[in-house]
């Protein structure tokens, strides 16, 4: 534990800065005493030799020039009473920080345009001194190393694959990022170890045509410079496991983040049948569990991609994280996609994903980590650059409320074009600006009466789903990861979205509407919106009790 003294000096009366930066000693456990606003040298010089502090940091806001007499007599001070030996601290605006960064004994210079994290990096260190940073190079001990501070991550992908790896460069010397996500082009997920199979029409299509094992190192070293951000990419669509591999031993990959039921005939990314992904899907799962690599299973939101009610998104949010358990994974990433689908109020929004919250961390146990991921809808942000940049922080903002390890930045361009560099740069610089201004006294939202009443409604309806599959499936010894019985509740509409309509590997029955920013079932016979015991009662002779999930 160290002393930390602060003040504004001269005639400054402009304290924020000082008292935030002690605000954030204490809670990093270190002992604070503030001075006050416009203190003179003598004064500060007077409480450096009473109190003896192992830091002073000292603020002034006011014009460059004037900050240049203080200096010079805090200078003159420190040498003559030998207090060389305390870390000296110094915050003010830009031009002021240019001045003091002409005075040598000050070991820190805050210019106002760091952000959080890295002031509380700076507070963690051993010592105080300007230091190379270590930027831990997994993601667990990353994420421990910034909480209650997000890490942040990107997509990122181009056409060109020089042009990539010039990007890579520039996200990672620009400090904005902590997790690159490399997007392939579908070629590549597809086709990688069957080259002569690529429609080459189409190379660079959705992503960036990363063809051989030395393009994945190539990227991996492009990303060594600045905070050494880790590097993750989209699992493959065929030799999943293979794909595995190449991610692992050419881009150290920071997670794997693989589908339940998608990414094969349901969606058309891949030509594998429905069954044989998903047994695919819960090796890979075991594959990684093995590794001790964490893994994310992005299931619920391609359910709400297309328009399935509340109630199946937060069914196949706790089946993801029961199967990714069930296959012997210890660090769970659960995405939670906010804005899906576009039309939902925030609040109904906010109260899915505190249902998915309660049944996902349920699963938690001494194997078992759950650690909390978020993002905006990419259907909800406006082709209008400059609204779609509004968008993106309000849905931060709401998706705060939920106190997440990971944001997912969606870049604001990505409904007019695939984020460059720049966009990729501003897009988390205005998330970390929503986040710079959560982290500390905002609202929760997650008390609104409203919220917790939905929630408690979808967690009913989603257990109501769930023992379904126990009531119907009874011969399967755990109808919750038997890749038979998920295949043929897609095929039945048990698991259904309206979009797979006219999809042969599913029923596609399933109607839905947007009613009081819920994503409700809908039955036209009826004309309103229906339970979940309602809507099953229609496809099965059945009455699905509750159950208590364990």
């Amino acid at each position: 534990m160290k002393k930390f003294l602060g003040a504004a000096i001269g005639n400054c009366v402009h304290v924020g800065g000082v008292v935030n930066f002690l605000r954030l000693v204490e809670e990093e456990g270190h002992k604070t005493e503030f001075l006050g606003a416009a203190v003179s040298i003598d004064r500060l010089i007077n409480a450096v030799l009473e109190k003896k502090p192992d830091v002073v940091s000292i603020g002034f806001r006011l014009t460059p020039e004037s900050v240049v007499p203080l200096l010079n007599q805090l200078q003159n001070k420190i040498q003559k009473n030998s207090l060389q030996n305390i870390t000296w601290i110094f915050g003010g605006t830009k031009p002021v920080s240019n001045i003091a960064r002409k005075y040598d004994f000050f070991s820190k210079i805050f210019d106002g345009t760091e952000d959080l994290d890295d002031v509380i990096q700076y507070i963690k260190g051993n010592n105080l001194r300007e230091v190379k940073t270590y930027f831990p190079q997994n993601l667990i001990d990353r994420i421990d190393s910034k909480y209650p501070y997000p890490v942040l991550r990107h997509h990122f992908g181009l056409p060109s694959l020089e042009e990539t790896f010039k990007g890579v460069k520039k996200i990672a010397e620009s400090k904005v990022l902590d997790i690159i996500s490399i997007g392939p082009d579908q070629n590549a997920q597809e086709n990688f170890f069957t080259p002569e199979k690529m429609n080459h029409d189409l190379d660079g299509a959705g992503g960036v045509p990363l063809r051989t094992a030395e393009d994945f190192q190539k990227l991996y070293e492009c990303s060594r410079t600045g905070n050494y951000p880790l590097l993750r990419c989209y699992s493959g669509t065929s030799e999943v496991f293979k794909f595995a591999e190449l991610l692992k031993n050419t881009i150290n990959n920071a997670w794997c983040a693989v589908p339940l039921c998608w990414y094969n005939v349901l969606d058309g990314r891949g030509p594998r049948e429905v069954l044989n992904s998903i047994r695919e899907g819960q090796q890979l799962m075991k594959w990684h569990g093995e590794r001790n690599i964490p893994v994310e299973v992005n299931e619920s939101h391609h359910w709400s991609l297309r328009d399935a009610h509340d109630t199946i998104g937060v069914v196949m949010a706790f089946l993801a994280a029961y199967n990714a358990k069930k296959m012997g994974v210890k660090h769970y990433i659960a995405q939670y996609m906010f804005n899906v689908p576009p039309s939902m109020h925030h609040k109904m929004d906010l109260a899915k994903m505190l249902a998915k919250i309660e049944l996902i961390e349920s699963l938690e146990d001494k194997t078992f980590k759950v650690f909390r991921q978020v993002r905006a809808g990419l259907a909800s942000l406006s082709a209008d650059l400059d609204v779609a940049k509004g968008q993106l922080a309000a849905s931060t903002y709401l998706a705060m409320s939920i106190k997440p390890h990971i944001v997912h930045v969606v870049g604001f361009s990505e409904a007019d074009h695939a984020a460059k560099p720049e966009d990729v740069i501003e897009s988390c610089k205005i998330v970390r600006g929503v986040i710079r201004s959560t982290l500390h006294g905002m609202a929760d939202m997650t008390q609104d009466e409203s919220v917790i009443n939905r929630k408690n409604e979808l967690i009913n309806e989603a257990k109501v789903l769930l023992n379904a599959l126990k009531k119907i499936y009874t011969e399967s010894y755990d109808p919750w990861s038997d890749p038979i019985v998920l295949t043929d509740a897609i095929k039945k509409g048990i698991i259904d979205a309206p979009h797979l309509r006219g999809n042969p590997n599913a029923k596609g029955h399933l109607e839905t509407r947007i009613i009081d920013g819920k994503c409700l079932a809908y039955s036209r016979e009826l004309g309103r919106a229906i339970s979940e015991e309602e809507r099953l009662s229609q496809l099965f002779s059945i009455k699905a009790d509750y159950i208590t999930i364990a």
